[in-house]
């Protein structure tokens, strides 16, 4: 058995800390609960979308890194999502509204 909690528990705990602090946050697609892999479309108080994910940034250390398009336009954003999506049926996709993003990524680091 792995160390790692399964990805619905993960969800779950996301979006509770995301309401709990203001924000809010719904599930668009769910994925394989246990290990699944997770893209979170995070928007700043509803405003410039940015897609996340789980990875190795730059300087080496792991947290969530910016991937899909670079524009905030939501019709692309959408497309990205539902064509990784096709491809890869146990992958979760969350949207999440929060008040500061860049709060948001230096928080979840850790905790996600």
């Amino acid at each position: 058995m792995s160390g790692r909690l399964p990805t619905h528990l993960r969800v779950g705990a996301l979006l509770r800390r995301v309401n709990d602090s203001g924000g809010m946050g719904m599930v668009l697609a769910k994925g394989e609960p246990q290990g699944g892999a997770v893209l979170l479309i995070v928007t700043e108080k509803g405003l410039d979308p940015r897609c996340l994910e789980r990875g190795i940034g730059a300087d080496g250390a792991p947290g969530l890194i910016d991937s899909g398009p670079r524009d905030a336009d939501p019709a692309a954003i959408a497309a990205y999502w539902q064509r990784r999506r096709a491809r890869d049926p146990d992958l979760w996709v969350i949207e999440l509204d929060v008040a500061s993003r860049s709060r948001f990524t230096a928080e979840t680091t850790d905790f996600y």
